[in-house]
């Protein structure tokens, strides 16, 4: 089975539904809602399909985030979420279909790309014999950046892991480690933030905190795609975005 593509746009002060669009096949039929007709089209994604060995989790999806829009990924476990985030990311690139990133193709400049969007899984991605320090520094050099003590000192301040800098990643709490993949968010400065399952290991005070992140993000231009169990609390428009077994 394959998924269908259900987006509802939501006002977010009354949670009202003010829009639909549905993609299933090659069928599309789209309702913009007046709050994003202002922002220019940021992240566009143009039939894109995937498949898992010989089953397809969805096909001739497309869709449109704007500047300044939270997308949440909804639907059941196995349906494509976590692929579909990783589609975007570049992590698969054997999966078909066209993304265009302000206005362009993202195979015309992937490295540019690259600097402005980052991926974090539910997995932390951390190796535990290295520090905190390291590990952000480590991560970093991956995509080209040298990360200063200053970069590092405001992220982990941001995350609440101020001092941690020379702890090993194998002292921490899974809730520690959490943070200190979240801190990735302030030492990149990405546009795009596509985030597996945030909210995994927080406590109730991080996830007041994580979701004021993200908030802040969006209000200052920038875009998240997300998938999350948990019940979001934002006080800024919310597009869920989901993907329905056919």
């Amino acid at each position: 089975m394959k998924a269908r593509l259900v987006t509802l746009f939501l006002n977010h002060k009354k949670n009202d539904c003010i829009g639909l669009q549905c993609c299933h096949k090659t069928e599309l039929r789209v309702v913009q809602p007046f709050i994003f007709l202002w922002s220019r089209p940021v992240l566009e994604l143009q039939n894109l399909e995937a498949w898992r060995d010989d089953r397809c989790l969805y096909q001739a999806l497309s869709l449109t985030l704007h500047s300044g829009q939270v997308g949440q990924i909804l639907g059941p476990n196995g349906v494509g979420k976590t692929t579909l985030l990783k589609q975007i990311a570049g992590l698969n690139r054997s999966m078909t279909g066209n993304i265009r990133w302000q206005a362009e193709a993202v195979s015309d400049d992937t490295q540019r790309f690259q600097r402005e969007v980052l991926f974090l899984g539910h997995l932390s991605g951390l190796t535990s014999a290295l520090t905190v320090a390291e590990n952000l520094q480590c991560l970093s050099a991956c995509r080209g950046n040298k990360l200063e003590t200053e970069q590092l000192d405001f992220a982990l301040g941001r995350v609440g892991l101020s001092g941690y800098d020379d702890v090993p990643v194998a002292q921490l709490s899974a809730g520690q480690k959490r943070r200190v993949a979240l801190a990735r968010l302030f030492t990149e400065s990405p546009v795009l933030w596509l985030l597996d399952e945030p909210f995994t290991a927080i406590d109730q005070g991080g996830v007041a905190e994580l979701e004021g992140w993200l908030a802040d993000h969006v209000e200052q231009g920038g875009i998240v795609l997300l998938t999350t169990h948990h019940r979001l609390q934002l006080r800024c428009p919310i597009t869920p975005i989901e993907l329905i077994p056919a």
